[in-house]
Formats: C-alpha cells, sequence, structure tokens
C-alpha cells in the first residue's frame, strides 16, 4: 500500500508541477503576443445596452501621444497606470508609473489640481519612517534613498484622509529586487507626508475597514506586508510583518541587464482586499498555480490558496459577492463571499480547498481593473487586449454594453453616484496609452448616490425627516419613560375603551328610543 500512495503522491507533484509550467507559459505567452492595433477614442464617442439599461459616452480626455488633439494635451500623463476618486467625491487621481508623477484633477471641471512629484534627495530624509528590519538591500549600498518612484495603485485611509501610493521600484534598482518604498499623501494640500520602506516590487494597496492596518503586496517576491496605521499621526504609523505565500523568492538578478520582472516574479501576487469583518485577506496569484492566497488578519499568518480560479488580476467584494477579473482569458467571474468563507475555514493541515461554483461571463481579451456600481448591479471591466471598457450586469452575469477606448485600458474608478468613469490607457512595446478618459454613464433605473447615503447616516439630525422623527421618539420616551412602540399599544388601547363606550351608549339610547311607553 505504501508503494501506491508514494506514487499518487509523485503524480500529485507532476500536475502540480504541470499547472505551474503551463501558467508561466501563458503568462510569457501573453507578455509576447503581438500588440494589438491601436485604437483611438474620441469625445462624442458612445454606446448603450440594447434595451438602453445603460448608455455610456466620452465627455472628458487627458491625452498625451503623438498626433493627439492639442487642446486635449497633458504632458504629465506618462503611462497612466491607475485611477482613483477620492472618497468626497472632489477630485481624482490618476497615478502616471513612467512619468514618476501622481496627478490630480478637479472631478467636475477636470481642471489640473496639482502634480505630485516623486522624487526623493537627502533633503527629503525626515519624510522617512525608521527601518523595520523587515527588508534589506543586497544590491544596493549607496544612496538608497535618493531615486525617482514609479507609482502603481493607490488607496485611501482615514476616511480619504490619505492616500497610499507604491512604486514599482526605486529608479536606481533595474530589476526591482531591493526593497521599494511608498509614499503617503495628504489629500488636503496633495503633499507627501510620510514616505516607507516596502519590499520589492508593490502594486496593490488596500486599507482594512477598521482602519488598523494597510497591505501592501509584493509581486516581486511572494510576499504580503502589513502596516498598522492605526493611529491618527502618520509619525506612529509603522509595519506590524510581513508574511510570506508559501515560498519567498531569492532575487539575485543582475544589475546591468535588464530582466523582465513583470512574468518572472513567481505567483504574480496581485488583486488585494479585505473581507468585510477585516478577518482575511484575499490575494490574487496572477501566475504559478494561480488561485487566492489567504492571510488570517488576527493571527497575522498566511493559511493556504482557495484553487479554482486562474490568473486572478483584480479582487472585489461587493454585495455579499467575491468578484475576480480573469486577466488572460478575458473573463469576470463572481462567487458568494458565504462560499468563499466556507473553502477559507477548510484551510487548516491541507493548504489548499476548492472554489466551485462561479458564475463567468466573458469580456474583452486583458480583463484588468474592476470596479461596480453603487447599485452593484452593473460592473464595469477596463479590457486592455480589446481596448475597450466593458460593462457586465451582475444579476443575470452577462455583458450588456462595451464601449472602444485608447488603447491600452488598465486601470478605472467608478464616482459614488456611478455617473462618471475615469479610465487609463498604458501603452505596450511602445504602441497606444498616455490617455485618460472619462466616461459618463446614463442609467434607465438611478442610481444610489454613495455620498448622499453616507452624507444622511453621518448627519447629526440624519436628514430632516428620519433625524426629526428620532429626534421627537427620543424625547417622547423621555418624558414618559417608556418605549414609544408601549405609548402608541397604550394609547391605541384607551382609544379602543373610549369608541366602545361611545357605542354603548348610543345602541343604549336607540334601544331606549324605540321602547314602548308603559302605561
Amino acid at each position: 500500500m505504501k508503494p501506491f500512495k508514494t506514487t499518487i503522491s509523485h503524480i500529485a507533484r507532476l500536475i502540480l508541477w504541470a499547472i505551474a509550467i503551463a501558467g508561466a507559459c501563458g503568462v510569457v505567452a501573453q507578455l509576447n503576443e503581438p500588440v494589438p492595433p491601436v485604437f483611438h477614442s474620441k469625445i462624442g464617442d458612445k454606446a448603450a445596452s440594447r434595451h438602453g439599461e445603460v448608455k455610456l459616452a466620452v465627455t472628458g480626455q487627458k491625452l498625451n501621444y503623438v498626433g493627439c488633439n492639442k487642446a486635449l494635451r497633458d504632458t504629465d500623463v506618462y503611462s497612466p497606470k491607475s485611477a482613483h476618486f477620492h472618497p468626497d467625491g472632489t477630485k481624482y487621481y490618476i497615478n502616471s508609473l513612467e512619468g514618476c508623477m501622481t496627478i490630480v484633477y478637479d472631478a467636475a471641471t477636470g481642471k489640473k489640481l496639482h502634480v505630485i512629484k516623486h522624487k526623493f534627495a537627502d533633503a527629503n530624509a525626515y519624510l522617512w519612517a525608521k527601518p523595520s528590519g523587515l527588508y534589506h538591500f543586497t544590491h544596493y549600498s549607496k544612496h538608497l534613498n535618493t531615486f525617482w518612484g514609479r507609482p502603481v495603485e493607490s488607496a485611501f485611509s482615514h476616511k480619504g484622509r490619505y492616500l497610499w501610493i507604491p512604486y514599482y521600484r526605486r529608479s536606481y534598482d533595474l530589476n526591482a529586487q531591493d526593497p521599494s518604498a511608498i509614499s503617503v499623501v495628504d489629500t488636503r494640500a496633495d503633499t507627501i507626508v510620510r514616505v516607507m520602506e516596502t519590499g520589492p516590487l508593490p502594486k496593490m494597496v488596500a486599507a482594512s475597514h477598521d482602519g488598523k492596518y494597510m497591505a501592501v503586496t509584493h509581486w516581486g517576491d511572494n510576499t504580503v506586508g502589513l502596516i498598522d496605521i492605526s493611529s491618527r499621526r502618520p509619525v506612529d504609523w509603522h509595519w506590524a510583518t510581513c508574511i510570506t505565500v508559501d515560498h519567498k523568492l531569492k532575487l539575485n538578478f543582475s544589475t546591468t541587464a535588464k530582466v523582465d520582472r513583470d512574468s518572472h516574479s513567481g505567483y504574480l501576487l496581485r488583486g488585494t482586499v479585505f473581507t468585510p469583518d477585516d478577518r482575511y485577506l484575499l490575494v490574487g496569484c496572477m501566475g504559478g498555480v494561480g488561485g487566492i492566497a489567504v492571510i488570517d488578519v488576527q493571527q497575522l499568518k498566511y493559511l493556504g490558496r482557495l484553487t479554482g480560479v486562474y490568473n486572478a488580476r483584480h479582487l472585489v467584494i461587493d454585495h455579499g459577492y467575491l468578484y475576480a477579473s480573469l486577466n488572460a482569458a478575458g473573463i469576470v467571474q463572481r462567487l458568494a463571499l458565504d462560499t468563499v468563507l466556507d473553502a477559507v475555514r477548510r484551510l487548516g493541515v491541507r493548504k489548499t480547498a476548492v472554489l466551485k461554483g462561479w458564475q463567468a461571463c466573458r469580456v474583452g481579451r486583458g480583463a484588468r481593473t474592476i470596479s461596480l456600481s453603487p447599485s452593484g448591479n452593473y460592473l464595469y471591466a477596463a479590457c486592455n487586449a480589446a481596448s475597450e471598457l466593458c460593462v457586465v450586469d451582475t444579476r443575470t452575469m452577462k455583458q450588456v454594453a462595451s464601449l472602444h477606448l485608447d488603447s491600452y485600458p488598465v486601470g478605472l474608478d467608478i464616482s459614488a453616484d456611478g455617473r462618471h468613469v475615469v479610465v487609463t490607457s498604458q501603452g505596450r512595446k511602445g504602441h497606444g496609452g498616455n490617455a485618460v478618459n472619462l466616461v459618463t454613464v446614463d442609467y434607465a433605473t438611478p442610481e444610489p448616490n454613495l455620498l448622499l447615503a453616507k452624507a444622511a447616516a453621518t448627519s447629526p439630525v440624519a436628514a430632516t425627516g428620519a433625524g426629526k422623527l428620532a429626534q421627537t421618539k427620543a424625547a417622547v420616551e423621555k418624558a414618559v419613560k417608556m418605549p414609544v412602540g408601549q405609548c402608541l399599544t397604550l394609547l391605541l388601547g384607551v382609544v379602543l375603551v373610549v369608541l366602545i363606550v361611545v357605542l354603548l351608549k348610543v345602541v343604549n339610547r336607540h334601544s331606549h328610543d324605540k321602547a314602548p311607553h308603559a302605561d
């Protein structure tokens, strides 16, 4: 029996290795595929769903490619990677990766408000947090904090007060194999107020809902870091831990010859999201054997991987579902969050658990960033190879509309009222890119405005009607020392008694009038 078990074990290992090799080949093949034809959109371009549920129109652009409309040219738009609306809806941020800057625009007028340059020298030493001891330089030793940073993604914390921006690499680190960095922008003035070290090649960042942690996912070496941001003071923020997903990569590339780190990076950790209760952190594995890595945030440890999903680029949790974009396949899919959490609980001695029951929808090739409308009824996907913004009705998981945009869409964000989608288009091998499109959306059924809902929930009066009713209820309860519900019940009882008495009197009187008189 032992030889049989050994044979099964060897077969399982061979299968895993085959999957890993196939996955790596798939990523490499995708990177090496011919560049799709370049498409340029223009203001006024439109698209709509078949029955008019959703109507899309390009209403604004920021361009910087050869031959673009000079009136729309913005020379700061250089390889735009990601876009994010500020939580208060007043402005949005664009990370220009190769431009080493973040551009801030007014959401209403499109006017450029600020340009945040990610350049550091000795004079910026006061911005740096103390070294954590988690990240070590092995290839460089001089002027470590003098560099240009290449901004990738971003995430807000402290109710929008701070914006966290990780750098793909420090400019001198040719192959992104030594520690990179993450900067923190105070959004009141849109200036950098803190810089912290990170692991190699950080891409995604995500803030926990309780405001305790900022997760930093390192594409470069299969690790995920957690920064303790529970304090309101940036000076108090510090690294809590750095967690390895299965195995940490040993990086020893050349310092003079360029290596393709977009593919030679292990699991290619990307999409990162906290569960609503902040108990777990889910991280998509775009490469390797695929799956979704699970980190127990309470215990600060790696639990294992959820399989049954491959090449997951972006993860979103919304309205009780986990959504994932599968880049190479051009698919977006979702699974009930409860099903995901059931699988997480099965992780223990076994380091993997299978996710089953996905609902999938094929969209344009190269599905990258995804975001959902306020109601959760519509999902928007930036489809890179297809040069499209695709819209999926999540109630049916069917694509209902698509709009061609400048090649090649990669990042997007949607406004709190669902009416505006900002899409960044990054170049591929010197083709396309250098474009930001603002798309306006009209819905047959209006979407809820999350800003108004938030304001109503946090208002001292809570939107006149509901607020006054609550205040009146509290005043009555305080005066009579009895819950309003009981007061109303008692009052209704009194009214019924009075009505019964009145009716009895009327009946008695009527009976007396009709009775025969005595002689």
